[in-house]
């Protein structure tokens, strides 16, 4: 077992308080995404674990023994960094095997788990090269490889695909991912990409200022936001949220009345929100004012042509609104339309807390 686990965690910079009683659980051979804004304390996070921070307060344990205070080397985890440290005068194959040479593994099991590694990764054939001579991919496979051959308990992850292009960060995706699920190793992964988090990961920790506003699967926090945070920070675009109130089991909103199912009984103040790809809409017939359709006026400001998709931009009684469209049926821009959001597409969140309400 080798599942980790923060109780109460505790960390400050000088005054400033990184977390604060922060609690998180990453179960034993799961691939968790911590995701959240610069600042927000995810990479301290992987730092604490990895014990280049010291704790100012609660535990850490991994396989369930407590590593608060254990040194670095023998908290049986492997970190793959954002830089892919190499060392440059090596080759691939000793850098794959150094740290177990510092460690004083026999040279045959070395030897076995290096080429292991290289076979896992398809660098059997860039043993002999240095670091130079490899592209940015195979660069990072060989930072992955090195991690590989430790065997350890936990890998850690912090960004090891920032420094790459917008295709190899897409293979590298692939890649790391299918390596887990072969491996199986408790894995920790800490990026600010939020494409990242919602594709490779099992679970996803989203952190704001060092507070934990939300712990679920992608697709549960894409379509179950728990907070006005965790709705406005994932998915692209953005949820769409408007000004609302309940009024008689239906919200109000721009002068309309929509009709919603289920809808609490809440009398405070409430934002609306709906993902842009659960609105449809009708151009508006000239000249008309009704609300009794249930749908709200759509004023389109500009197009993006995405060559998949076409989103347009615009506004609903002046704030922004993205809708979703299929190439052919985008509309052009300065449209005037009526649009209609799908039933068990609205998300209820109070103005106040930003708590989901519904």
């Amino acid at each position: 077992m080798a599942g980790v686990e923060f109780t109460n965690l505790k960390k400050l910079y000088g005054d400033v308080p990184v977390f604060d009683g922060l609690d998180l659980e990453v179960v034993d051979g799961e691939f968790l995404v911590v995701v959240g804004p610069s600042g927000c304390g995810k990479s301290t996070l992987l730092r604490l674990l990895a014990g280049l921070e010291t704790l100012d307060g609660g535990t850490i344990t991994i396989g369930g023994r407590d590593v608060s205070d254990v040194p670095p080397r023998d908290r049986d985890i492997a970190m793959v960094f954002q830089s892919y440290a190499l060392y440059p005068h090596l080759s691939v194959r000793r850098n794959l095997g150094f740290g177990l040479e510092m460690r004083k593994v026999e040279r045959a099991e070395i030897d076995r788990r290096v080429d292991e590694a290289a076979r896992l990764l398809e660098l059997a054939a860039l043993l002999d090269r240095k670091p130079a001579q490899l592209s940015g991919g195979q660069r990072q496979r060989v930072a992955l490889g090195r991690a590989i051959v430790r065997q350890p308990a936990v890998f850690l992850f912090d960004e090891p695909l920032s420094n790459l292009d917008a295709a190899l960060r897409v293979q590298m995706r692939a890649e790391i991912s299918a390596l887990h699920r072969r491996l199986r190793t408790t894995t920790l992964y800490v990026t600010h990409d939020q494409v990242e988090a919602m594709t490779m990961g099992e679970r996803v920790a989203i952190l704001d200022r060092g507070v934990l506003m939300q712990l679920a699967t992608p697709r549960e926090v894409y379509e179950r936001p728990a907070n006005l945070f965790v709705a406005r920070f994932i998915g692209q675009p953005k949820m769409n949220l408007l000004p609302a109130t309940l009024d008689g089991g239906a919200l109000a909103i721009a002068g309309r009345r929509l009709a919603l199912d289920g809808a609490p009984a809440i009398g405070r103040p409430l934002l609306a929100g709906f993902r842009a790809e659960r609105a449809s809409s009708v151009a508006s017939a000239p000249g008309s004012t009704s609300s009794a359709n249930g749908t709200l006026p759509f004023t389109v400001d500009f197009v993006e042509q995405l060559g998949h998709e076409t989103l347009a931009h615009g506004r609903v009684a002046g704030e922004p609104v993205v809708v979703r469209f299929a190439p052919r049926e985008a509309p052009q821009a300065g449209a005037a339309l009526e649009l209609a959001v799908e039933p068990g597409g609205w998300h209820l969140f109070d103005a106040g807390s930003g708590a989901r309400m519904a």
